[in-house]
């Protein structure tokens, strides 16, 4: 038979093993970004600005400059440098790219590869935050305009906010004074005696 001694220590264990197993698994989980992968990048991150550059009968010194040192010089393909691109995101989301350059002894010949992106990696990283503030302006301005549709449709006389701050009467000119205490027919922009 258990004593209550005997359960209070079994009860405790148990709570115990439930706590571990439950934070283990938790451990295990992506759903919150725990634990936490980094991007891997490999390669040479070429952009259609310096594709752009690329003109035939170029040297091998200006492409070097253009595109950047070749991650693949094969000593067996001396007239072709490659320009691999590889990105696993933390995600696991995979991005590959190649760009082949080939010489006709030490002048650029042609080109070819898949299609370069537009920005850096750290470019792409600054329109993302653009992006997202601008969504974050344009939820505000989406709630604001709800507010003042429920405003007009319950029938209250609430000013009607055309943008966060600015009201209608702003725009079209009310002259109705904001201050109580103001004198009739005195300016808005009046300043108000100290008391």
């Amino acid at each position: 038979m258990f004593t209550s001694r005997t359960l209070a220590s079994l009860l405790r264990a148990s709570l115990l093993g439930v706590v571990c197993v439950a934070g283990l698994a938790g451990c295990a989980s992506n759903e919150w970004g725990f634990p936490y992968r980094t991007g891997v990048q490999q390669g040479n991150w070429v952009t259609k600005d310096q594709v752009t550059l690329l003109r035939p009968g170029m040297s091998r010194e200006q492409v070097r400059y253009a595109l950047g040192t070749p991650t693949l010089a094969s000593a067996l393909h001396a007239n072709r440098w490659d320009y691999p691109y590889y990105y696993r995101a933390g995600n696991g989301k995979v991005e590959e790219r190649v760009l082949t350059v080939i010489f006709e002894g030490s002048q650029l010949a042609r080109w070819r590869g898949d299609e370069p992106p537009e920005l850096q990696p750290f470019q792409l990283a600054r329109e993302e935050i653009r992006t997202s503030q601008k969504e974050a302006a344009q939820h505000q301005l989406n709630l604001t305009r709800e507010g003042n549709d429920a405003a007009a449709a319950s029938g209250m006389s609430a000013p009607v906010e055309i943008l966060p701050g600015v009201t209608l009467g702003q725009t079209t000119g009310d002259t109705t004074p904001s201050d109580p205490s103001a004198l009739p027919g005195a300016p808005l922009d009046a300043p108000t005696p100290l008391r």
